[in-house]
């Protein structure tokens, strides 16, 4: 990193707080290294103090192959969360410094369990694994038990039903996973549940194309680009129910959100928190929303907006796979850590187009960001609830989803390292595998391709 773009970093965090906040944050911080030095917290430390090793020092190296067993770790750790809360939903994250939850688990998330659904029904086709099936069946038929009369989807954790605040981002999340659900062949309530939250949806959208209703739990600009992941949930869903009028809905979202793009592929208004360096994870949703809205309604536009999108991150990219996990509109670092959410939700993005374009450099690019996570998920660790789950950051005390777990970066690596499997080839899958794995059915791809 260039010793401007470092000093432009600390200068950013310096000007954009004021003398109370810094106290807090320095406060909070203290905290989480004096919990993490808790005689309970062994295992955890064992694995933060090794990742700031390999961070300083560039010293971890990526993992080829192994694939498989990651992506059943991935599954299995879901299927934990799932297991760890009182109802049918999944716990928001693991996260063992928290000082008032002793187990480390947090509550169900209800915008996350709804996309995690299509990751599981993808899964069980995939890999014969009926339990993912009946599990992703519960948590769509749990999204319905908590849904907002309006038809929308509350934001934040699982709270009282007289506290919930409606969502855009989160009911289109969980429209995905209704959808999901539908395509593979659930009925009601969950087909009553998928019609209202579209409905709530398309209510939404503004005259300029843009959702207004983004709930209490990110910053109240009054565009949220990322949104846009909502329109390839409504273009699904139009495609399930043969209705145009959501299709219609997906496409003036589309329009409005390529719109936002700058010639360089830097998109504005494009972060939960922080819209002049929007995170990766942000970034993703972005471009995942526009290349699947696109491919499905046939909008090349949308595509061509992907890969103007995507383009300087494969410039960016190291050797070993590190990404930065904020970029400024000038596509310079806007933090000193990776967002590992971003990473994976950017290596389904050029896996997708390597499928589409058939160009071999969006599957290296993919490839050495998935290969880049794959060391940073445990696989042996003592304390099962760190085993197949991925951090927030890198380092894990990094400022997205400090010193956790959260539940839809497993998801999104789950997806990525699914799409990595497929398309490896008949070479390096039985190198990876080393046991033959069960044929795919023809939809055993559903949950990504089911309307192109």
């Amino acid at each position: 990193m260039r010793t401007s773009s470092i000093l432009r970093i600390i200068g950013n965090g310096i000007g954009a707080r004021g003398p109370r906040e810094h106290y807090w944050r320095a406060s909070r911080t203290l905290g989480l290294w004096r919990r993490l030095h808790k005689a309970g917290n062994r295992d955890f430390r064992r694995l933060v103090i090794g990742g700031y090793s390999d961070f300083l020092f560039s010293d971890r190296d990526p993992i080829a192959g192994e694939t498989r067993v990651r992506i059943d770790a991935a599954a299995r750790w879901l299927a934990r969360g799932q297991d760890a809360t009182p109802d049918d939903g999944v716990s928001l994250g693991y996260f063992p410094l928290d000082a008032d939850n002793p187990s480390g688990w947090r509550r169900s998330y209800p915008e996350t369990t709804g996309y995690i659904i299509q990751s599981l029904l993808e899964y069980a086709e995939r890999y014969g694994a009926a339990e993912m099936c009946e599990r992703a069946m519960r948590m769509s038929v749990w999204e319905t038990q908590i849904q907002m009369k309006s038809g929308a989807v509350q934001g934040g954790e699982l709270c009282d039903a007289r506290d919930r605040k409606a969502a855009v981002f989160n009911t289109g999340m969980v429209l995905h996973g209704y959808t999901a659900a539908l395509f593979a062949g659930a009925g009601e309530p969950i087909a009553s549940g998928a019609r209202q939250a579209a409905d709530f949806l398309v209510a939404d959208i503004g005259e300029d194309g843009h959702f207004s209703d983004h709930g209490p739990f990110v910053t109240q600009t009054s565009i949220k680009t990322y949104n846009v992941l909502c329109a390839w949930a409504l273009q699904r869903y139009g495609a399930v129910t043969g209705d145009e009028r959501y299709i219609d809905a997906a496409t003036r979202v589309g329009e409005a959100a390529v719109r936002q793009q700058k010639a360089n592929g830097w998109v504005a208004d494009n972060c939960l928190d922080d819209a002049d360096r929007p995170l990766t994870h942000t970034i993703g949703y972005t471009l995942q929303g526009l290349l699947e809205t696109g491919l499905g309604i046939g909008r090349q536009d949308f595509v061509d907006a992907v890969v103007r999108g995507i383009a300087p991150l494969m410039d960016l990219i190291s050797a070993k796979g590190f990404l930065y996990g904020r970029y400024h509109d000038d596509w310079r670092a806007g933090c000193l850590w990776s967002c590992l959410t971003g990473n994976a939700q950017l290596a389904i993005v050029a896996y997708r187009l390597f499928e589409v374009t058939g160009e071999r450099d969006y599957l290296t690019f993919a490839d050495r960001l998935c290969n880049f996570l794959k060391p940073l998920q445990a696989l042996d660790s003592p304390n099962p609830a760190l085993n197949g789950c991925l951090a927030g950051s890198y380092p894990i005390l990094g400022s997205y989803m400090v010193g956790g777990y959260p539940n839809w970066a497993t998801k999104y690596f789950l997806d990525a390292l699914m799409l990595q499997d497929r398309l490896s080839g008949p070479e390096q899958s039985a190198k990876d595998h080393e046991t033959e794995l069960p044929a795919a059915s023809p939809s055993a791809t559903a949950t990504l391709q089911e309307v192109e």
